[in-house]
C-alpha cells in the first residue's frame, strides 16, 4: 500500500484545513501517512492544544510563500521509509499556499507522485465560460501539467474544470468533503442538548460575565417553546453572520406564534474577525439575537448544532463548508445558500436550501409547522453522513494514491469520480 504525505496546515494550528488533514489521519492506516506543516511559530494564525508526534508530522514549511521543492523533499525524507513508495497530497487553499507561481514551480520540481485537493475552487462564476474565475482558470492551466491527479468537493467544480480543460480529465476526481459521525449526539433529544451545552456555556466556556447574564435572564437553552435559529464556527466575514440577524427578524414576522431566538455562537481568530465581530456585537439586542463570543471546542460544536431547531448558514463566498461536516454527522437540520458546493451538498443532504433568502424563510416556517418533515431531514443528514464518512473518504483517498503508483484495474472511464458504495453513484 502507498504511503501518504499530506501537506498543508495541520493541529494545533487553528484553521478548517488543519482540522481536514486531522480527520483524515485519523483513520488512515496505521505506519501509512505523514504530514508536512508549517512553522507554528511564523505562519501567522493562532495555535491551540499539544504539537502532533514528529515522527508523523514534520513543521518544517516556513510560511504562506516560504516553500520550496527540497524542502518539501526534506520533509518526505524525515517521514518514509527510503524503500517505501509514497505519494505527497496538497490542501490547497490560495491564502495558504500565497505565491501561486511559486506553488507551481515547487510541483514542477518535485520529482515524486503528487495529488492536489481543492478547496477553494468556484463554478459558478460569469467571468468565464466554464464557471471558474480568470484567476483560478490561469492558475489550473499552469498546474494541471504538473500533477498527478486532483480532486474536488462537488460535481459543479469537476464539471468546471474538465469543461475548461477536457485534455486533463483523467487527472481529475470528485472526492467529497468527509462527514463526522456523533451517534451519541444524534441519539440526544433536543432538550437534552440544549440543557448540556446551557451547562457548558454556563460553567466551562470562558464567556464574558454579561453573556452568561443574557443566558441566564433568557433562558433560551432552556426554554422548551423557544425556536433556536443558531450558526457556528469563527466569525468569519464570508460566514455571512450579519443575515442569521435579519432571517431571524424576517421568520418571527412570519410565525408570530413562536418565539424565535438567532444564537451565534463563535469567536474572532485574527484581525479582520475582531472588526467583523464588533460590528455584530452592535447588531445583537441580547434577546431575539443573542451573540456569544468563545471557542467551541470540537467535542462541543456538534451538541450546538444538534441543540439548534435549525442551523442556518447563508455564506457571502464559500465553496464548502466544514461546518456543515458536523453538523450533518449530528443529524442537524440545515437551512442554507444554493451557492457553489455548498448548496450541493445541502440538495445532496436532502436539507433546506435556497437561492432567495425569502424563500429560505418560507422553508423553515413550513419545517417548524411539520415535525414529521423536521424528522425526514434530519434521517436525509445521517444517510449523508453514513455515505462519505471519514473512513469512506481516507478510503477512496489511498485508492486515488495507489493508482498514481501503479496502474489498477479502474470501475469506470479513467478520470471519472469512482464510488465508494456502488457503481451507481457518482461520486465518492
Amino acid at each position: 500500500m502507498a504511503s501518504i504525505v499530506f501537506v498543508g496546515t495541520y493541529e494545533p494550528i487553528k484553521c478548517g484545513i488543519a482540522d481536514y488533514t486531522q480527520y483524515l489521519t485519523r483513520v488512515s492506516p496505521a505506519g501509512k501517512w505523514g504530514v508536512l506543516s508549517f512553522d507554528l511559530r511564523g505562519y501567522g494564525v493562532p495555535t491551540s492544544g499539544a504539537v502532533a508526534d514528529p515522527r508523523s508530522v514534520w513543521y518544517g514549511i516556513p510560511g504562506r510563500t516560504e516553500y520550496t521543492a527540497s524542502m518539501i523533499m526534506s520533509g518526505v525524507r524525515h517521514l518514509v521509509p527510503r524503500d517505501g513508495g509514497a505519494v505527497l497530497w496538497f490542501q490547497h487553499e490560495f491564502g495558504i499556499f500565497a505565491d501561486s507561481a511559486r506553488f507551481v514551480s515547487m510541483l514542477r520540481e518535485l520529482d515524486i507522485p503528487k495529488v492536489v485537493t481543492f478547496h477553494s475552487l468556484h463554478f459558478q462564476s460569469m467571468e468565464t465560460g466554464s464557471g471558474l474565475p480568470n484567476k483560478e482558470r490561469t492558475f489550473l492551466a499552469t498546474l494541471l501539467p504538473c500533477v498527478d491527479a486532483i480532486t474536488v468537493f462537488s460535481n459543479g467544480v469537476y464539471s468546471a474544470v474538465t469543461s475548461a480543460f477536457p485534455q486533463y480529465r483523467g487527472k481529475v476526481y470528485v472526492l467529497r468533503h468527509g462527514v463526522h459521525s456523533y451517534p451519541e449526539v444524534r441519539r440526544l433529544s433536543r432538550g437534552e442538548a440544549r440543557e448540556a451545552l446551557n451547562d457548558f456555556l454556563l460553567h466551562d466556556s470562558g464567556l464574558n460575565r454579561e453573556s452568561k447574564r443574557i443566558l441566564r435572564r433568557e433562558q433560551v437553552l432552556l426554554d422548551p417553546s423557544a425556536v433556536l435559529i443558531g450558526q457556528t464556527g469563527f466569525l468569519c466575514p464570508s460566514k455571512g453572520t450579519e443575515y442569521l440577524w435579519s432571517f431571524r427578524d424576517d421568520l418571527q414576522r412570519l410565525v408570530p406564534g413562536h418565539r424565535i431566538v438567532a444564537l451565534r455562537i463563535g469567536s474572532a481568530r485574527v484581525a479582520d474577525q475582531v472588526e467583523y465581530a464588533k460590528r455584530l456585537r452592535q447588531a445583537q439586542d441580547g434577546r431575539g439575537r443573542i451573540l456569544l463570543e468563545t471557542w467551541l471546542p470540537q467535542e462541543k460544536l456538534p451538541l450546538a448544532q444538534r441543540a439548534f431547531d435549525v442551523n442556518y448558514y447563508w455564506p457571502v463566498d464559500c465553496t464548502q463548508s466544514g461546518v456543515m461536516a458536523h453538523a450533518l454527522g449530528a443529524g442537524a437540520v440545515i437551512a442554507g445558500r444554493e451557492l457553489e458546493g455548498v448548496g450541493e451538498t445541502l440538495r445532496e443532504a436532502g436539507q433546506l436550501y435556497d437561492g432567495d433568502p425569502d424563500c429560505l424563510v418560507s422553508k423553515v416556517a413550513e419545517l417548524l409547522g411539520d415535525p414529521e418533515m423536521a424528522a425526514v431531514v434530519e434521517q436525509n443528514a445521517a444517510r449523508y453522513a453514513n455515505r462519505f464518512s471519514w473512513f469512506n473518504q481516507a478510503r477512496r483517498h489511498y485508492e486515488i494514491a495507489e493508482g498514481r503508483l501503479a496502474p489498477v484495474v479502474a470501475r469506470g472511464r479513467p478520470g471519472e469520480p469512482l464510488s465508494v458504495d456502488g457503481p451507481s453513484l457518482r461520486t465518492a
